[in-house]
């Protein structure tokens, strides 16, 4: 069985913050992965080219100019 859950660190401890089932004694593997960014790392520099290749720009760019084009209010009646 293998699950994969959050965990905090706390004064030498990790401490679920989700439920487990698990029985008194039971052993497990433990792989840390760090969610708080490394030091000197920007979310930026981090997430830059996510995109690449995903996402035709001019195309998305054509399609939001065209949709303003489009009325959508009902005209108003004076």
């Amino acid at each position: 069985m293998g699950s994969t859950i959050r965990a905090r660190y706390s004064h030498g401890t990790l401490k679920p913050l989700e439920a487990v089932e698990l029985r008194e004694g039971d052993e497990v593997t433990i792989t840390i992965v760090s969610s708080r960014p490394g030091s000197g790392e920007d979310w930026l520099d981090r997430t830059a080219g996510g995109w690449a290749g995903l996402v035709d720009a001019e195309e998305l760019r054509r399609t939001i100019y065209d949709s303003r084009l489009i009325a959508t209010r009902t005209e108003p009646r004076l």
